[in-house]
This record gives C-alpha cells, sequence and structure tokens, in this order.
C-alpha cells in the first residue's frame, strides 16, 4: 500500500547491534549521498627556515650571558603533534650546546600518556623528540615540587627535574584552547603552569578555574611561577591550516604575558576550519591527543561551550559528529570521545578506559570521556545518522568526511554541499560526485583517501 495520507502499513523491523528498531527511523542504508572532494586554501604564511629562525631569536636573546658552562638546561616536550617540533627543539639544544650548557628533555603534559613517567617518555618517542633525534637525553618523572603558592589559596607545582634544572626553556604550539577563553590559551603560558605542573599541577589549576575562571588563574599564577622559575626563554610556534609552521616567536619571560596574546591572535585567523558552517554529519577518521587536547578540536566543531547541541537550535553548526577510530600516537586516550554522538565500535575497544577517565578527571571535562552510540560498521553508523537529522531526504544529508579536525585541507563533502563550494573563492571542488566507497562489509578505508 502506497504511503499516502490515512493509509496504514505494517512496521517492517531491522536490526542494528541487536537492537530492533522500527524502519521509518531508520532509512535505507542504499540510499546514501554522494560525495565529492574539497579542497581548502590554506591561510597564513610559511616558516621557510624553521631552524634558523629559532637560532636567531636565541641569539638575540645573549643568552650566553646567563648561562654557564655545565649549566643544565630542560627543555620542554608536550603531547600533541607538532609539524616542526623536532626541528625547533633540536636547534634549541643545538644553540644551547654552543654555549657549553647541558640540555635535557623533559615532558610536560600533565596527566597525559595515562600519568606515568614511562607513558610520558613513550608519548614524546612517538613524536620522534628521542635522544638520538635531539642530541640530548631525555628524562621523565611524575615528580613535583612546590614552587609557590597562589594567592587563591592552591600551590603551584612544577615538574621536579624542571625545577632542579639551572634553567628552563619552554616550546609549545600557542592555539585556541579546548576548554578556557582568554588572552592566554593554549601556548606558552599554559605549558609552564598545566604541562610543568604534572598531573598535581594540571588538576589543581582546572578546579581552580572552575572557581575563579581561567583568566583569573593566569594572571596571578603566571607571574608568580616565572619569577620562582629559573625560565631562561620560550620559543613559540604558530601553525596555519595545513599544519606548517607559520610564525616563530623566541621571547624572554618577562615578554610572556603581552606578547603570547598576540601569536594567539594569528593562530585564531590562521587555524583549520571546517569547509562549511552547516553540518547534518561530521564524520572523522580519528581522534586524539595528539590532534586536541580534547581529541577533536572543540574550536573547529563548535562545541565549546556546549559538547551536544539540541536539534531545536535550529540550523548552522555540527549537529552530529561520528568517530571512526583513535589515533596510535594516543595510545589507548580516548578523551573527547564523548563529544561524538555516534563511532565505530573499534573505537570502544581501542580505548584505554583508565588513561581516559584519569584525563577527563584532570581536566575536569567528564563529559569527555563518556561513551556515545556506537556500530560496528559505518554503514550502520551512517544509516543511523540519516534517521537523526529532521525531515531531509536521506540523499541530501549534509556530510563531510575528514581525517580529522587538524587536517581539513581536504576533505570529501556530500553533493548536496556543492553548490555553496562552488562560488567560494577558499574552496576548491575537485572532479565529480561519487558513491562513498564503502566495502562488502560496509565500511570505509580507514583513512579518507587524499588525491584520487
Amino acid at each position: 500500500m502506497s504511503d499516502q495520507v490515512g493509509a496504514t502499513r505494517p512496521a517492517a523491523t531491522v536490526r542494528f547491534e541487536g537492537a530492533e528498531c522500527s524502519d521509518r527511523l531508520a532509512p535505507a542504508v542504499s540510499d546514501l549521498p554522494r560525495v565529492v572532494r574539497v579542497r581548502q586554501r590554506p591561510r597564513g604564511p610559511v616558516v621557510a627556515d624553521v631552524a634558523g629562525e629559532v637560532t636567531a631569536g636565541l641569539a638575540a636573546l645573549d643568552l650566553g650571558s646567563r648561562v654557564r658552562p655545565g649549566d643544565s638546561v630542560a627543555l620542554t616536550g608536550g603531547s600533541r603533534g607538532l609539524t616542526d617540533g623536532v626541528v625547533a627543539l633540536r636547534a634549541v639544544a643545538d644553540h644551547l650546546r654552543t654555549l657549553r650548557a647541558e640540555p635535557f628533555l623533559v615532558p610536560a603534559m600533565g596527566s597525559h600518556g595515562g600519568g606515568t613517567a614511562e607513558g610520558q617518555e613513550a608519548v614524546l618517542a612517538g613524536y620522534g623528540m628521542t635522544e638520538a633525534a635531539l642530541g640530548c637525553p631525555v628524562r621523565a618523572s611524575m615528580d613535583v615540587v612546590e614552587v609557590g603558592r597562589s594567592a587563591l589559596g592552591f600551590p603551584l607545582w612544577q615538574d621536579r627535574l624542571a625545577a632542579e634544572a639551572d634553567h628552563v626553556v619552554v616550546l609549545n604550539r600557542v592555539k585556541p584552547h579546548t576548554m578556557f577563553t582568554g588572552r592566554h590559551e593554549s601556548g606558552l603560558v599554559k605549558m609552564l603552569l598545566l604541562g610543568l605542573g604534572k598531573q598535581d599541577g594540571a588538576a589543581i589549576l582546572h578546579r581552580a578555574a572552575v572557581d575563579h575562571g581561567w583568566e583569573a588563574v593566569v594572571a596571578e599564577a603566571a607571574p608568580r611561577v616565572l619569577a620562582a622559575t629559573r625560565v631562561l626563554c620560550g620559543v613559540a610556534l604558530v601553525e596555519r591550516s595545513d599544519e606548517r609552521t607559520a610564525r616563530v616567536a623566541v621571547l624572554a619571560p618577562d615578554r610572556w604575558m603581552d606578547d603570547e596574546p598576540d601569536l594567539l591572535d594569528d593562530a585564531r585567523r590562521w587555524m583549520p576550519r571546517l569547509p562549511f558552517d552547516d553540518i547534518d554529519l561530521l564524520l572523522l577518521d580519528r581522534i586524539g591527543k595528539d590532534i586536541s587536547g580534547t581529541g577533536l578540536d572543540v574550536n573547529v566543531v563548535g562545541r565549546k561551550a556546549v559538547a551536544h547541541p539540541l536539534a531545536s537550535d535550529g540550523p548552522g553548526g555540527v549537529r552530529l559528529i561520528a568517530v571512526r577510530g583513535l589515533t596510535p600516537e594516543t595510545r589507548g586516550n580516548a578523551a573527547g570521545i564523548g563529544l561524538a554522538e555516534l563511532a565505530r565500535s573499534r573505537v570502544l575497544r581501542q580505548m584505554d578506559v583508565a588513561a581516559t577517565r584519569l584525563n577527563a578527571l584532570t581536566a575536569g571535562r567528564v563529559a569527555g570521556a563518556m561513551i556515545p552510540l556506537d556500530h560496528e560498521t559505518d554503514r550502520e553508523l551512517l544509516a543511523t545518522a540519516q534517521g537523526m537529522t529532521g525531515l531531509r531526504p536521506p540523499s541530501a544529508l549534509r556530510l563531510v568526511w575528514a581525517r580529522s579536525t587538524l587536517d581539513l585541507a581536504e576533505t570529501r563533502c556530500s553533493a548536496a554541499l556543492v553548490a555553496e563550494a562552488a562560488p567560494r573563492d577558499d574552496l576548491e571542488v575537485v572532479g565529480t560526485p561519487h558513491d562513498l566507497p564503502l566495502d562488502a562489509a560496509g565500511n570505509l578505508p580507514d583513512d579518507l583517501p587524499l588525491g584520487a
């Protein structure tokens, strides 16, 4: 019988993941949107010689007037992927060796790496930050010492190895933070306070931010830690949307508070963006701590303030996020998985529950460790998404498929979005629409095919 007003028909059922649901809630999986390659033109300049820029900046500070032969210098290595992180750290270590100092690398990543020294050293090794690559030893410890006390009523902790060194050089990327908003978000100041604070320091600062706000905590705590720590300088990198280094700044510690906001403004202008503002389903191949503190960058997907937008909020933004896997570098830490509505079941099998929960509790964002609805196959996941996006026909699903929120230079977008892309000078539509490349098992390739 045809579906017309007053007509009736039996409600057939389909089975997903062992649960029955009406076929009126799960559109036919054969009616999937076609997709097309969309390239974004990168924004921002490119630093041609990162090592040269770092060396010139260090030379301009005349560090030799403060560093004596034999002095130990702790360099910081973080838990985020940095395109030129090894290059920049090697340049710092090489320059310090010309002063006959003895540099060494310490993990500066709060509770990441499972909250263990071995786990944090393994994170650094995964980024190529090894003794062989840097020409200096790597020393890891979760021990901290108190270097002061905030007027807001909490202790200020620092990595014991860094606190015992004659000097400290902080290196980090400057970018918008995934939780906090202010003049200082993710950068040198955050690395000093949270990264070098290890688990104890990161936990107490996140708790303080709940009571006082991040900007007030930073404004009060950062000058105290800078005064109490033998910080030699900071090396700040800003990346553009295609992850290439766009700016290098070597700052004396007395310039951090004033100069970092300008770097943050550049980072906001040049950061990765989704190709469209109104998306039904964002399909991500991977999330991970190497991509963002929240696994997927909430600044990119628009979920910094609200983890799960309501359908009643109207058009605009990303309605549904689906996660297909974890990065190898995240070592099972699936922090941020709770910001997705859907996931492949394999993500939950890849997840180190203890590490994920520890990270979520330390950061004070418990929702990031919650579990989304999971499906064994991409076909099942897509069918569920189609039933959650209003009255649009399934073939009109506004879909964006990307490798991660950090890798958005090329995506696959549903044909329904092509008309919006065509007149824009920041987007290039490549080729013609084609079917989603599902295999016989109903799964897409693990990684979005690029340039094909």
